[in-house]
């Protein structure tokens, strides 16, 4: 850019500590380099963000996230260095609804280019059993309108698994697990980036073109490797794949209201087993970041396997790929074996 404002020293030495530690396996270096003064600096809200943001920006952004690798984002609390971080941001890029504190502390950044990704694709309500083939438009909402109702679904889920997942009537936040919907946000995050840093902009379209065709690569994968399965039922602890489901015609069954350490009660084991019996399910998923206890003990009470299905706020050490494209690919190898997809 050809305007840049002083960032204060202590500023600059939070976005050092911010950068290295919440670098991904695929994330660059330059959050930690500490001289930034000629790149954009973006603040990422948790990892989805924070993908866009580095694979968009390449080489003139400086990429930091809220969320450091192996936290769940919902769990997230912001340090005043960090609240400071994000004041002192050039472009802030999160989803509201689904970090209430990182939603609270943007709104009184002053930060002028921040972006709400739910704002670039259409929300729609989840509950635990999501079908493609109910699928409908009369959920969709705008998240601006529905964000406060996120939060209260934050409160009330909070000994479930921390998300709105729609039960409420509220929407799904999950919109990232379609890629349909995630090359959508990769658009608008692509136009953002190009009013706020015109200088670069030739280049944003270009880095955005690319992903948003690898985007469409995988979503094509998914649509050929789902196409004729066994069994179109899925179980999974964490309901968090309400939208790929829909996008693919597949049906997520979600243990939702079940604290992803506690025991499932013996109705719930029971109303499982019925559900895998009469659709010939074959297994419950677990994801990377939580227990696999309730997984474990509906698997050995139900006589049903367990699978790794991730649902990608997060890369570790412990992920099934590199980037949010492997660890994708991985998810649909895990689907494609438990609905028995050739």
């Amino acid at each position: 850019m050809n305007v840049r404002r002083l960032i204060p020293t202590t500023a600059v030495a939070g976005a050092v500590v911010l950068g290295l530690t919440a670098l991904s396996a695929c994330s660059t270096s330059d959050a930690a380099d500490g001289g930034n003064g000629d790149k954009l600096k973006v603040t990422a809200s948790f990892y989805p963000m924070q993908f866009l943001a580095e694979r968009i920006g390449g080489e003139h952004v400086a990429v930091t996230s809220l969320t450091k690798p192996g936290v769940e984002p919902h769990d997230l609390e912001l340090t005043p260095r960090q609240i400071g971080s994000i004041s002192e941001s050039d472009y802030v890029l999160y989803l509201k609804g689904i970090q209430p504190a990182v939603d609270d502390a943007i709104k009184q950044s002053g930060v002028q280019n921040t972006v709400d990704a739910a704002t670039l694709t259409t929300l729609e309500n989840h509950g635990s059993e999501v079908s493609g083939h109910d699928h409908g438009h009369e959920g969709e909402e705008h998240a601006d309108e529905h964000g406060h109702e996120g939060e209260e679904a934050h409160e009330e889920h909070s000994e479930g698994d921390g998300h709105n997942h729609g039960e409420e009537g509220g929407a799904d936040p999950h919109i990232w697990l379609d890629p349909v919907k995630y090359a959508e946000v990769a658009k608008g995050v692509g136009k953002s980036l190009e009013k706020a840093d015109p200088d670069h902009a030739a280049d944003y379209k270009k880095n955005t073109d690319a992903l948003v065709a690898e985007l469409g690569e995988l979503n094509t994968a998914y649509e050929t490797g789902l196409k004729n399965p066994a069994t179109k039922t899925f179980i999974t602890t964490h309901s968090a794949f309400g939208y790929l489901a829909e996008r693919y015609g597949l049906t997520q069954q979600g243990i939702a209201g079940i604290d992803p350490e506690a025991e499932p009660s013996p109705a719930r084991i029971q109303e499982i087993h019925t559900i895998a019996e009469k659709e010939k399910a074959t297994t419950v998923f677990f994801e990377t970041l939580a227990s696999d206890r309730t997984a474990k003990t509906l698997a050995k009470d139900t006589g049903l396997k367990t699978g790794v299905l991730d649902p990608l706020e997060g890369i570790t050490d412990k992920s099934r790929g590199a980037d949010y494209i492997e660890v994708m690919e991985s998810n649909l190898a895990a689907l494609q074996k438990a609905l028995g997809a050739k």
